[in-house]
């Protein structure tokens, strides 16, 4: 796990919360940002050691669901006894980022072992999410695997995509923070 002071890991939960509030569905927010949701619970596991985190963040993501549908007007399509398949969904890409946290190190390769950990995880939490959604909700008289592979072909790369950009995005911070932090510790000792 990465050595973050308790202070930074508040700062960066309290960001990983607004960021999954300001892109969740688009339920709230005036811009338009693609969800952050799969990006937010894997870097969860990544840099925040306190294991309460899971669930606050999917209480967090659940009131916004359903909020959005009480007052904002959002379809409730997804609202069934599979919404609950986010559980695991969610929880495999929590997991994915504690195991990559484990294995992280301050090395330009360690970024091929991100895109690899954070490619196999969002395909299970993918599995999990829109075959739990097809095979549960009720919405599809006849599920079958070969609609489970159409609808991965169709919106499992969006997801990766999505997932991707917040990544790269919390990477190349992640990368300044630590070049700034180094030069900072280079000019106190000279």
């Amino acid at each position: 796990m990465m050595n973050l002071s308790p202070r930074n890991q508040l700062l960066i939960g309290i960001a990983l919360g607004a960021l999954m509030a300001m892109t969740r569905g688009q339920h709230f927010a005036t811009v338009n940002l693609p969800s952050a949701s799969w990006a937010v619970f894997f870097l969860a596991g990544v840099l925040l050691k306190p294991r309460w985190v899971f669930p606050a963040l999917f209480v967090e993501a659940s009131l916004f669901d359903m909020a959005a549908v009480q007052w904002a007007g959002v379809s409730d399509w997804c609202m069934s006894p599979a919404y609950w398949m986010l559980v695991p969904a969610y929880g495999t890409l929590w997991f994915g980022g504690r195991l990559y946290a484990g294995m992280h190190r301050h090395q330009w390769s360690n970024l091929l072992l991100l895109a690899a950990m954070a490619s196999l995880s969002a395909f299970v939490c993918y599995l999990f999410s829109g075959g739990g959604f097809l095979f549960f909700s009720g919405r599809y008289p006849d599920p079958s695997m070969s609609q489970l592979v159409e609808r991965i072909a169709l919106y499992y790369p969006r997801n990766l995509t999505n997932l991707a950009l917040y990544l790269g995005v919390a990477s190349v911070f992640y990368l300044g923070l630590n070049a700034a932090f180094a030069a900072r510790q280079r000019e106190v000792q000279s």
